[in-house]
Protein backbone atom coordinates (compact mmCIF):
# COMPACT_ATOMS: atom_id res chain seq x y z
CA UNK A 1 0.00 0.00 0.00
CA UNK A 2 1.09 3.54 -0.55
CA UNK A 3 0.28 4.78 2.85
CA UNK A 4 1.44 0.95 4.46
CA UNK A 5 -1.73 1.06 6.40
CA UNK A 6 -3.30 -2.36 4.54
CA UNK A 7 -6.22 -2.43 7.20
CA UNK A 8 -7.42 1.27 7.01
CA UNK A 9 -6.29 2.59 3.41
CA UNK A 10 -8.54 2.34 1.03
CA UNK A 11 -6.24 1.97 -1.86
CA UNK A 12 -4.84 -1.32 -0.54
CA UNK A 13 -8.08 -3.55 -0.43
CA UNK A 14 -7.76 -7.11 0.77
CA UNK A 15 -8.60 -9.45 -1.65
CA UNK A 16 -10.60 -12.01 0.18
CA UNK A 17 -10.59 -14.35 -2.73
CA UNK A 18 -7.07 -15.06 -2.61
CA UNK A 19 -7.01 -18.90 -1.00
CA UNK A 20 -5.49 -19.18 2.16
CA UNK A 21 -1.78 -20.86 2.84
CA UNK A 22 -1.61 -24.09 4.34
CA UNK A 23 -0.59 -23.26 7.84
CA UNK A 24 -3.53 -20.56 8.14
CA UNK A 25 -5.89 -23.47 6.86
CA UNK A 26 -4.55 -25.48 9.91
CA UNK A 27 -5.01 -22.51 12.30
CA UNK A 28 -8.77 -22.28 11.21
CA UNK A 29 -9.17 -26.43 11.12
CA UNK A 30 -7.51 -26.96 14.74
CA UNK A 31 -10.29 -24.77 16.25
CA UNK A 32 -13.17 -26.75 14.16
CA UNK A 33 -11.70 -30.47 15.52
CA UNK A 34 -11.92 -29.49 18.59
CA UNK A 35 -15.64 -27.52 18.70
CA UNK A 36 -16.72 -30.93 16.80
CA UNK A 37 -14.60 -33.09 19.10
CA UNK A 38 -16.55 -31.22 22.34
CA UNK A 39 -19.92 -31.38 20.80
CA UNK A 40 -19.69 -35.18 19.91
CA UNK A 41 -18.69 -36.05 23.65
CA UNK A 42 -21.46 -33.69 25.22
CA UNK A 43 -23.64 -35.77 22.66
CA UNK A 44 -22.62 -39.13 23.94
CA UNK A 45 -22.82 -38.01 27.38
CA UNK A 46 -26.27 -36.45 26.79
CA UNK A 47 -26.79 -40.00 25.70
CA UNK A 48 -25.36 -42.01 28.08
CA UNK A 49 -27.67 -40.40 30.97
CA UNK A 50 -31.03 -40.80 28.80
CA UNK A 51 -29.98 -44.18 28.22
CA UNK A 52 -29.15 -44.93 32.03
CA UNK A 53 -32.27 -43.32 33.11
CA UNK A 54 -34.49 -45.20 30.42
CA UNK A 55 -32.76 -48.20 32.29
CA UNK A 56 -33.39 -47.32 35.42
CA UNK A 57 -37.63 -46.76 35.00
CA UNK A 58 -38.27 -49.25 32.49
CA UNK A 59 -38.16 -52.67 34.96
CA UNK A 60 -40.63 -50.70 37.01
CA UNK A 61 -43.85 -52.54 36.63
CA UNK A 62 -47.40 -52.33 38.41
CA UNK A 63 -47.65 -48.52 37.71
CA UNK A 64 -50.65 -47.51 35.65
CA UNK A 65 -50.52 -47.03 31.88
CA UNK A 66 -49.51 -43.33 31.56
CA UNK A 67 -51.60 -42.94 28.27
CA UNK A 68 -54.78 -43.32 30.03
CA UNK A 69 -54.36 -39.79 31.70
CA UNK A 70 -53.88 -38.87 28.37
CA UNK A 71 -57.06 -40.11 26.87
CA UNK A 72 -59.13 -39.33 30.46
CA UNK A 73 -57.88 -35.25 29.17
CA UNK A 74 -58.56 -35.53 25.55
CA UNK A 75 -62.30 -36.46 26.76
CA UNK A 76 -62.29 -33.53 28.95
CA UNK A 77 -60.97 -31.27 26.34
CA UNK A 78 -63.88 -33.13 23.83
CA UNK A 79 -66.63 -32.05 26.07
CA UNK A 80 -64.90 -28.39 27.15
CA UNK A 81 -64.70 -27.41 23.53
CA UNK A 82 -68.32 -28.44 23.00
CA UNK A 83 -69.68 -26.72 26.09
CA UNK A 84 -68.04 -23.08 24.69
CA UNK A 85 -69.82 -23.74 21.35
CA UNK A 86 -66.64 -24.78 19.14
CA UNK A 87 -67.64 -28.28 18.12
CA UNK A 88 -70.88 -29.57 16.48
CA UNK A 89 -72.47 -32.65 18.71
CA UNK A 90 -72.19 -35.07 15.62
CA UNK A 91 -68.17 -33.84 16.08
CA UNK A 92 -68.17 -34.09 19.72
CA UNK A 93 -70.33 -37.38 19.46
CA UNK A 94 -67.59 -39.17 17.02
CA UNK A 95 -64.71 -37.61 18.96
CA UNK A 96 -65.78 -39.49 22.54
CA UNK A 97 -66.43 -42.42 20.54
CA UNK A 98 -62.87 -42.89 19.20
CA UNK A 99 -61.36 -41.34 22.24
CA UNK A 100 -63.34 -43.73 24.55
CA UNK A 101 -62.47 -46.42 22.23
CA UNK A 102 -58.85 -45.74 22.46
CA UNK A 103 -58.97 -45.69 26.38
CA UNK A 104 -60.75 -49.15 26.58
CA UNK A 105 -58.39 -50.79 24.62
CA UNK A 106 -55.19 -49.01 26.44
CA UNK A 107 -57.35 -49.98 29.78
CA UNK A 108 -57.47 -53.76 28.91
CA UNK A 109 -53.82 -53.88 27.85
CA UNK A 110 -51.19 -54.55 31.09
CA UNK A 111 -48.83 -51.72 30.83
CA UNK A 112 -45.38 -53.53 30.38
CA UNK A 113 -42.24 -51.70 30.86
CA UNK A 114 -39.68 -52.13 27.72
CA UNK A 115 -36.51 -52.88 28.15
CA UNK A 116 -33.41 -54.08 25.32
CA UNK A 117 -32.32 -57.64 25.85
CA UNK A 118 -29.27 -57.73 27.56
CA UNK A 119 -27.36 -59.44 24.96
CA UNK A 120 -28.01 -56.45 22.17
CA UNK A 121 -27.23 -53.60 24.48
CA UNK A 122 -23.41 -53.62 23.40
CA UNK A 123 -24.09 -53.94 19.73
CA UNK A 124 -26.67 -51.01 19.64
CA UNK A 125 -23.95 -48.82 22.35
CA UNK A 126 -21.39 -49.70 19.60
CA UNK A 127 -23.49 -48.84 16.83
CA UNK A 128 -24.49 -45.87 18.36
CA UNK A 129 -20.59 -44.81 18.87
CA UNK A 130 -19.58 -46.05 15.16
CA UNK A 131 -22.01 -43.36 13.47
CA UNK A 132 -20.25 -40.53 15.71
CA UNK A 133 -16.93 -41.55 14.89
CA UNK A 134 -17.90 -42.33 11.12
CA UNK A 135 -19.60 -38.42 11.03
CA UNK A 136 -16.44 -36.84 12.60
CA UNK A 137 -13.98 -39.34 10.32
CA UNK A 138 -15.70 -38.00 7.12
CA UNK A 139 -15.90 -34.59 8.11
CA UNK A 140 -12.10 -34.37 8.83
CA UNK A 141 -11.90 -36.12 5.09
CA UNK A 142 -14.42 -33.91 3.03
CA UNK A 143 -14.77 -30.87 5.49
CA UNK A 144 -13.36 -27.83 4.33
CA UNK A 145 -12.96 -25.82 7.88
CA UNK A 146 -10.58 -23.21 6.49
CA UNK A 147 -12.72 -22.60 3.20
CA UNK A 148 -12.94 -18.74 3.40
CA UNK A 149 -16.68 -17.13 3.42
CA UNK A 150 -18.68 -16.50 0.01
CA UNK A 151 -20.64 -13.47 0.56
CA UNK A 152 -23.49 -12.59 -1.61
CA UNK A 153 -22.04 -9.31 -2.56
CA UNK A 154 -18.81 -11.20 -4.33
CA UNK A 155 -21.21 -13.98 -6.08
CA UNK A 156 -23.39 -11.30 -7.43
CA UNK A 157 -19.96 -9.50 -8.79
CA UNK A 158 -19.00 -12.44 -10.85
CA UNK A 159 -22.70 -13.04 -11.90
CA UNK A 160 -22.34 -9.51 -13.34
CA UNK A 161 -19.10 -9.99 -14.79
CA UNK A 162 -20.49 -13.16 -16.71
CA UNK A 163 -22.40 -13.87 -19.42
CA UNK A 164 -26.46 -12.97 -18.03
CA UNK A 165 -27.55 -15.46 -20.55
CA UNK A 166 -26.32 -18.33 -18.53
CA UNK A 167 -27.78 -16.99 -15.43
CA UNK A 168 -30.11 -19.02 -13.81
CA UNK A 169 -33.69 -16.63 -12.59
CA UNK A 170 -32.56 -16.14 -8.97
CA UNK A 171 -28.88 -15.31 -10.07
CA UNK A 172 -30.32 -13.03 -12.82
CA UNK A 173 -33.33 -11.03 -9.82
CA UNK A 174 -29.74 -10.76 -7.39
CA UNK A 175 -28.38 -9.01 -10.19
CA UNK A 176 -31.01 -6.81 -10.93
CA UNK A 177 -31.77 -5.88 -7.59
CA UNK A 178 -28.59 -4.46 -6.93
CA UNK A 179 -28.35 -2.57 -10.70
CA UNK A 180 -31.95 -1.02 -9.86
CA UNK A 181 -30.83 0.18 -6.20
CA UNK A 182 -28.56 2.42 -8.52
CA UNK A 183 -30.72 3.19 -11.46
CA UNK A 184 -34.32 2.68 -10.78
CA UNK A 185 -36.28 2.35 -13.97
CA UNK A 186 -39.99 1.09 -14.80
CA UNK A 187 -38.25 -1.31 -17.65
CA UNK A 188 -35.74 -2.57 -15.21
CA UNK A 189 -38.22 -3.35 -12.72
CA UNK A 190 -40.50 -5.46 -15.21
CA UNK A 191 -37.54 -7.26 -16.14
CA UNK A 192 -36.73 -8.33 -12.35
CA UNK A 193 -40.55 -8.97 -12.34
CA UNK A 194 -40.00 -11.57 -14.89
CA UNK A 195 -37.26 -13.06 -13.20
CA UNK A 196 -38.65 -13.01 -10.06
CA UNK A 197 -41.70 -14.56 -12.17
CA UNK A 198 -39.43 -17.54 -13.72
CA UNK A 199 -38.40 -18.53 -10.17
CA UNK A 200 -41.73 -18.97 -8.42
CA UNK A 201 -41.86 -15.87 -6.80
CA UNK A 202 -45.11 -14.52 -7.45
CA UNK A 203 -45.15 -11.97 -4.77
CA UNK A 204 -41.75 -10.59 -5.37
CA UNK A 205 -42.70 -10.32 -8.80
CA UNK A 206 -45.88 -8.43 -7.73
CA UNK A 207 -43.31 -5.87 -5.76
CA UNK A 208 -41.38 -5.03 -8.27
CA UNK A 209 -44.12 -4.37 -10.97
CA UNK A 210 -45.99 -1.89 -8.21
CA UNK A 211 -41.97 -0.37 -8.28
CA UNK A 212 -42.52 -0.26 -12.05
CA UNK A 213 -46.09 1.42 -11.99
CA UNK A 214 -44.69 4.15 -10.03
CA UNK A 215 -42.29 5.00 -12.16
CA UNK A 216 -44.79 4.40 -15.40
CA UNK A 217 -48.06 4.68 -13.97
CA UNK A 218 -49.52 5.10 -17.34
CA UNK A 219 -48.16 1.84 -19.07
CA UNK A 220 -50.92 -0.37 -19.57
CA UNK A 221 -48.33 -3.54 -19.91
CA UNK A 222 -47.28 -2.64 -16.37
CA UNK A 223 -50.56 -2.95 -14.97
CA UNK A 224 -51.38 -6.40 -17.29
CA UNK A 225 -48.32 -8.01 -15.69
CA UNK A 226 -49.16 -6.63 -12.36
CA UNK A 227 -52.82 -8.56 -12.45
CA UNK A 228 -51.39 -11.90 -14.01
CA UNK A 229 -48.96 -11.75 -11.24
CA UNK A 230 -51.69 -11.59 -8.88
CA UNK A 231 -53.89 -14.22 -10.24
CA UNK A 232 -50.96 -16.40 -10.34
CA UNK A 233 -50.30 -15.73 -6.35
CA UNK A 234 -54.11 -16.31 -5.94
CA UNK A 235 -53.90 -19.36 -7.70
CA UNK A 236 -56.10 -18.23 -10.81
CA UNK A 237 -58.85 -16.86 -8.33
CA UNK A 238 -59.99 -13.40 -9.29
CA UNK A 239 -59.99 -11.07 -6.36
CA UNK A 240 -60.73 -7.60 -5.35
CA UNK A 241 -57.49 -6.11 -5.76
CA UNK A 242 -56.88 -8.63 -9.37
CA UNK A 243 -59.75 -7.07 -10.66
CA UNK A 244 -59.08 -3.42 -9.84
CA UNK A 245 -55.77 -4.20 -11.29
CA UNK A 246 -56.89 -5.64 -14.56
CA UNK A 247 -59.75 -2.70 -14.58
CA UNK A 248 -57.09 0.13 -14.84
CA UNK A 249 -54.83 -2.16 -17.80
CA UNK A 250 -58.38 -2.34 -20.10
CA UNK A 251 -59.30 1.60 -19.07
CA UNK A 252 -55.76 2.05 -20.45
CA UNK A 253 -55.70 -0.56 -23.22
CA UNK A 254 -59.08 -1.39 -24.50
CA UNK A 255 -57.39 -4.30 -26.16
CA UNK A 256 -55.83 -5.68 -23.71
CA UNK A 257 -57.04 -9.50 -24.26
CA UNK A 258 -55.67 -10.85 -21.06
CA UNK A 259 -57.38 -8.52 -19.16
CA UNK A 260 -59.98 -8.56 -20.68
CA UNK A 261 -60.52 -12.62 -20.66
CA UNK A 262 -59.83 -12.84 -16.87
CA UNK A 263 -62.48 -10.43 -15.93
CA UNK A 264 -64.65 -11.88 -17.61
CA UNK A 265 -63.84 -14.87 -15.58
CA UNK A 266 -64.62 -12.70 -12.77
CA UNK A 267 -67.85 -11.79 -13.70
CA UNK A 268 -68.88 -15.01 -14.49
CA UNK A 269 -67.32 -16.17 -10.72
CA UNK A 270 -69.45 -13.57 -9.93
CA UNK A 271 -72.59 -14.79 -11.01
CA UNK A 272 -73.31 -13.02 -14.59
CA UNK A 273 -72.73 -15.53 -16.63
CA UNK A 274 -74.92 -13.90 -19.44
CA UNK A 275 -72.03 -10.87 -19.25
CA UNK A 276 -69.24 -12.92 -19.26
CA UNK A 277 -70.48 -15.33 -22.24
CA UNK A 278 -70.63 -11.72 -23.84
CA UNK A 279 -67.30 -10.56 -23.18
CA UNK A 280 -65.84 -13.68 -24.09
CA UNK A 281 -67.41 -13.47 -27.17
CA UNK A 282 -66.61 -10.36 -27.86
CA UNK A 283 -62.83 -11.35 -27.30
CA UNK A 284 -62.65 -14.60 -29.45
CA UNK A 285 -64.66 -11.89 -32.69
CA UNK A 286 -61.25 -10.23 -32.62
CA UNK A 287 -58.89 -12.98 -32.65
CA UNK A 288 -57.90 -14.76 -36.31
CA UNK A 289 -59.47 -17.72 -36.97
CA UNK A 290 -56.31 -19.52 -36.36
CA UNK A 291 -55.65 -18.15 -32.82
CA UNK A 292 -54.32 -20.95 -30.36
CA UNK A 293 -55.87 -18.66 -27.70
CA UNK A 294 -59.27 -19.28 -29.25
CA UNK A 295 -59.05 -22.64 -27.88
CA UNK A 296 -58.86 -21.47 -24.22
CA UNK A 297 -61.99 -18.81 -24.98
CA UNK A 298 -64.40 -21.91 -26.17
CA UNK A 299 -63.58 -23.44 -23.46
CA UNK A 300 -64.33 -20.84 -20.55
CA UNK A 301 -67.84 -19.94 -22.46
CA UNK A 302 -68.60 -24.01 -22.18
CA UNK A 303 -67.55 -23.98 -18.27
CA UNK A 304 -69.87 -20.50 -17.94
CA UNK A 305 -72.57 -22.58 -19.94
CA UNK A 306 -72.39 -25.40 -17.98
CA UNK A 307 -75.35 -26.34 -15.82
CA UNK A 308 -75.03 -25.63 -12.03
CA UNK A 309 -74.74 -29.15 -10.32
CA UNK A 310 -78.30 -29.85 -8.44
CA UNK A 311 -78.78 -29.09 -5.03
CA UNK A 312 -78.09 -31.69 -2.62
CA UNK A 313 -81.21 -33.55 -1.45
CA UNK A 314 -81.96 -34.37 2.24
CA UNK A 315 -80.16 -37.72 3.62
CA UNK A 316 -81.85 -41.11 1.93
CA UNK A 317 -82.73 -43.93 3.98
CA UNK A 318 -79.76 -45.24 3.41
CA UNK A 319 -77.58 -42.77 4.72
CA UNK A 320 -80.14 -42.96 7.38
CA UNK A 321 -79.92 -46.22 8.20
CA UNK A 322 -76.18 -45.56 8.14
CA UNK A 323 -75.70 -42.77 10.77
CA UNK A 324 -77.65 -45.03 13.20
CA UNK A 325 -75.63 -48.30 12.31
CA UNK A 326 -72.77 -45.96 13.03
CA UNK A 327 -74.06 -44.68 16.45
CA UNK A 328 -74.92 -48.14 17.85
CA UNK A 329 -71.34 -48.91 17.01
CA UNK A 330 -69.81 -46.34 18.87
CA UNK A 331 -72.45 -47.48 21.78
CA UNK A 332 -70.73 -50.68 21.69
CA UNK A 333 -67.21 -49.57 21.91
CA UNK A 334 -68.10 -47.19 25.01
CA UNK A 335 -71.39 -47.69 26.09
CA UNK A 336 -71.54 -45.21 28.94
CA UNK A 337 -72.95 -42.45 26.96
CA UNK A 338 -76.77 -41.44 28.04
CA UNK A 339 -77.30 -39.50 25.56
CA UNK A 340 -76.48 -41.49 22.96
CA UNK A 341 -78.38 -44.26 24.45
CA UNK A 342 -81.39 -42.09 23.91
CA UNK A 343 -80.60 -40.76 20.40
CA UNK A 344 -80.21 -44.53 19.39
CA UNK A 345 -83.54 -45.38 20.89
CA UNK A 346 -85.36 -42.21 19.01
CA UNK A 347 -83.88 -43.12 16.13
CA UNK A 348 -84.83 -46.79 15.73
CA UNK A 349 -88.50 -45.34 16.99
CA UNK A 350 -88.32 -42.82 13.91
CA UNK A 351 -87.12 -45.91 11.49
CA UNK A 352 -89.95 -47.77 12.41
CA UNK A 353 -87.79 -50.37 13.60
CA UNK A 354 -89.81 -51.97 16.76
CA UNK A 355 -87.56 -54.47 17.32
CA UNK A 356 -84.19 -53.03 17.57
CA UNK A 357 -85.59 -49.41 19.77
CA UNK A 358 -87.00 -52.19 22.38
CA UNK A 359 -83.45 -53.99 22.23
CA UNK A 360 -81.86 -50.85 22.95
CA UNK A 361 -84.21 -49.42 25.18
CA UNK A 362 -83.96 -52.52 26.96
CA UNK A 363 -80.22 -52.14 27.20
CA UNK A 364 -79.86 -48.77 28.34
CA UNK A 365 -82.84 -48.79 31.04
CA UNK A 366 -81.30 -51.92 32.32
CA UNK A 367 -77.60 -49.56 32.68
CA UNK A 368 -79.37 -46.79 33.96
CA UNK A 369 -81.96 -48.09 35.79
CA UNK A 370 -81.37 -46.38 39.04
CA UNK A 371 -81.42 -42.46 36.88
CA UNK A 372 -85.12 -41.79 36.52
CA UNK A 373 -83.83 -38.72 34.22
CA UNK A 374 -82.56 -40.57 32.04
CA UNK A 375 -85.44 -43.40 32.04
CA UNK A 376 -87.48 -40.44 31.22
CA UNK A 377 -85.91 -39.16 28.48
CA UNK A 378 -85.32 -43.25 26.93
CA UNK A 379 -89.35 -43.71 27.32
CA UNK A 380 -89.69 -40.55 25.98
CA UNK A 381 -87.62 -41.14 22.64
CA UNK A 382 -89.15 -44.62 22.41
CA UNK A 383 -92.66 -42.76 22.25
CA UNK A 384 -91.39 -40.66 18.97
CA UNK A 385 -93.82 -40.79 16.02
CA UNK A 386 -92.22 -43.14 12.79
CA UNK A 387 -91.22 -41.51 10.17
CA UNK A 388 -93.63 -41.43 6.94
Amino acid sequence: AACGCAWTCPAAPIDRRVPLAPAVQNVYMAPMVVFWTAAGLLAVAAAAVILLRAARSAPQSGLEDPTLDVYRRQLAEIDDLADRGLMEPAEREAARAEAGRRLLVAADSAAVGWTAPTGQRPVLLAAAAGVGLAALAAYLVLGRPGLPDQPLDSRIETWRAGQLTDLTPPQLAAVLREALKVRPEAEGYRFLALAEAQSDNPAAAARALRRAIALAPGRADLWEMLGLSLLARSQGEITAEAREVLTEAVRLDPRSLPARFHLARGRAASGDQEGAIRDLEAIAAELPAGDPRRADIDAAIREVRAPAAPAMEGPTSEMIGQMVAGLAKRLELNPDDPDGWVRLVRSYAVLGDAARRDSALDRASRRYSGQPQILEQLEKAAAAEPMK
